[in-house]
């Protein structure tokens, strides 16, 4: 049972205070940074200066109710944000989430992600140890429900026609309004356990997103709610990666205290959102710095998204051996005839399989292990 069946009075749900007033906030951490009444943890330093939703109406005292019913975002003047606190558990915090751990496949250090038909043909003389595929491959962003190819027994290896010891990675990324829907279904359980039952070999988790305009209070359910669907993977039996997101130290700080508490197999970090240059230095780069010193040694890495050989290059050189680097790169460059390589990007007018193939092989040379798994 996770945390968001247990049922508990609506009075004693503790909600962040209307207006982002910190001072009455029950999560905020305080000048002496203890944690509020709420949390023993330090959850939240305060608001954050660059959200784009402070003077929304809603903070007036005298405002009508009814009126957030349209609004994607989470923040302290929701008219039903005790409803969305006990969605999470009525609790920020991390220390009740424990992962079950179904291991860790053996994993190679490149994988490449596709969209799941003709898998066998890009295959074709590659052999490659694992492929992934994206959640919004199998379920669906407007019906809301599983593909019917994937429904009624369907084993994952079999759809992608995969050999015998190749793995099947399920990246649970998507955009917000997928995973949004994959959150709000009544029953998540079944969904979870109908992908469960199609035989995946690690899933990663999927990932809430944390946009450094939004209020503190949304990135704070966002790391929550990633966090509670990893816990929902793992108790139906599969391998989890979770997702580690950020926006401050102190989020880095309770994954860190998380992970050294849990032992999860591996984390994994999504980082196709963050494509400029900005974000890379801003934030990327920083809090891979922070984890690569604070995390376990041991401890497996699943990287989403980077493409480019110098962030590679950094990654890799943070993370060494035990860094796995997924992207969709080789089959979107080779649907066009392109291919990447050490001159870039190149349209070669190759098939589609024999730039896939190229590709793939480019950006397994740039790990540490190419054709090497995890012991």
């Amino acid at each position: 049972m996770s945390p968001t069946d247990l049922p508990m009075p609506t009075a004693r749900i503790p909600v962040p205070t209307r207006g982002c007033d910190c001072t009455a906030c029950p999560f905020w951490a305080g000048p002496d940074g203890t944690g509020g009444p709420a949390t023993v943890e330090a959850l939240c330093s305060g608001t954050n200066s660059d959200c784009s939703y402070c003077g929304c109406s809603r903070a007036e005292a005298d405002a009508p109710s009814g009126v957030c019913g349209t609004c994607p975002i989470r923040c302290p003047s929701r008219d039903n944000l005790r409803a969305w606190m006990a969605d999470v558990g009525a609790t920020l915090a991390f220390d009740d989430l424990h992962l079950a751990d179904h291991g860790l496949p053996r994993l190679p250090g490149y994988i490449p992600q596709v969209d799941g038909t003709n898998v066998a043909e890009l295959d074709e003389h590659l052999h490659w140890p694992a492929y992934a595929v994206g959640l919004r491959r199998v379920f669906s962003p407007r019906s809301h429900r599983i593909y019917p190819r994937w429904r009624e027994g369907a084993r994952a290896h079999d759809l992608l026609g995969l050999r015998p010891g190749q793995k099947a990675v399920l990246s649970g990324y998507g955009e917000d309004p997928l995973v949004e829907a994959f959150w709000s279904l009544r029953r998540r359980d079944q969904l979870i356990e109908q992908i469960a039952a199609q035989g995946w070999d690690l899933v990663l988790a999927c990932n809430y997103s944390i946009y450094g305009n939004w209020p503190r209070l949304e990135h704070l359910i966002n790391m929550r709610r990633s966090l509670l669907l990893a816990t929902e993977f793992a108790d139906a039996g599969l391998a989890v990666a979770p997702n580690v997101y950020w926006f401050r130290l102190e989020d880095l700080e309770r994954w860190a205290q998380w992970i050294a508490d849990t032992r999860p197999p591996a984390i994994a970090i999504n980082a196709q959102t963050m494509r400029s240059a900005a974000d890379w230095d801003r934030w990327l780069l920083p809090g891979l710095h922070w984890l690569a010193a604070q995390i376990p040694a041991e401890l497996p890495v699943i990287i989403t998204g980077l493409s480019r050989p110098d962030r590679i290059a950094t990654a890799t050189h943070l993370f060494g051996t035990r860094l796995t680097l997924l992207n969709q790169t080789p089959q979107a460059y080779g649907l066009h005839g392109e291919v990447m390589g050490a001159q870039g990007r190149r349209r070669v007018h190759a098939s589609t399989p024999d730039a896939f193939r190229s590709s793939v092989r480019y950006f397994a040379s740039l790990m540490p292990r190419t054709s090497e798994v995890h012991p």
